[in-house]
This record gives C-alpha cells, sequence and structure tokens, in this order.
C-alpha cells in the first residue's frame, strides 16, 4: 500500500475520531464532545455502542499492517475509555476529556508518517561545535 492510500486512510480515521470524541462545543464553555460521549449518557449500552466506532479504527490500523504494541495500545486507549464510562456520572465527565478515538487517530497518524518518511525530508541538526571543542 502507497503512502497517499495509507494517509488517506488515517484522514479518514480522523474524521470518524473527531466525530465520536470532539463533534460539538458546549455552549458557553471550550469543552468539546462528540457522539461517544452522548451515546455514553445511556447507562451501561452507550458505551458498548460508542466501541464499533473505537474497534473499526483499529481494524484500520491492522489492515495497514500497524505493529503489535500500537495495536496493544490503541486498545488499551478503548479499554481504558470503555471502563471510565461505564462510572456513572463521574464516568461521564471524565470520558469528556479521555478523547480515545482522537489518541488512537494520532498513535495511527504518527506510525503511518514515520513509515513512509523519505530519509533526508527532515531539517538538519546543526552540528554541537562545544562537543567538538571539547575533544
Amino acid at each position: 500500500m502507497s503512502a497517499h492510500d495509507h494517509l488517506r486512510r488515517v484522514e479518514r480515521v480522523e474524521r470518524i475520531a473527531r466525530t465520536m470524541d470532539r463533534a460539538f462545543r458546549v455552549p458557553l464553555t471550550g469543552i468539546r464532545i462528540g457522539w461517544d460521549s452522548i451515546i455514553g449518557l445511556v447507562p451501561g449500552i452507550g458505551d458498548t455502542l460508542a466501541l464499533a466506532p473505537a474497534i473499526w479504527i483499529v481494524n484500520e490500523a491492522r489492515d495497514m499492517g500497524a505493529p503489535k504494541p500500537l495495536l496493544a495500545q490503541t486498545a488499551g486507549n478503548i479499554g481504558v475509555d470503555w471502563v471510565i464510562g461505564l462510572l456513572p456520572l463521574i464516568g461521564d465527565i471524565l470520558d469528556v476529556g479521555y478523547k480515545s478515538n482522537l489518541r488512537n487517530a494520532a498513535l495511527l497518524r504518527a506510525w503511518v508518517e514515520e513509515r513512509h518518511r523519505v530519509p533526508g525530508d527532515g531539517t538538519a541538526r546543526p552540528a554541537d561545535y562545544g562537543e567538538a571543542m571539547a575533544l
């Protein structure tokens, strides 16, 4: 799969993550919530239903060839989000701040960008002349 294809898939993952974690702004505040937080207000069932897009994100990462440690980290983020969401009221408040889908999208983007990085396309670090003078 080409870098262009991977980046296109990452952009789709990011769109879903934004929809789930920060689609709406709470009036008169800077707080952003998404469908995950809204659906999560339904005790038990809501948080479980919100797992579907989160699992889709992990599946996209797996399909793109993400390494097992990255998949484990994304699954861990989902697990934390799900467990937090199960706590009545307090869990709903904490769930607004955790945003596991955005975390997982960022992890996936970082991995894809690193995987498709072309040697020499970054900025060179200046030489450390202080170290050379010490010799």
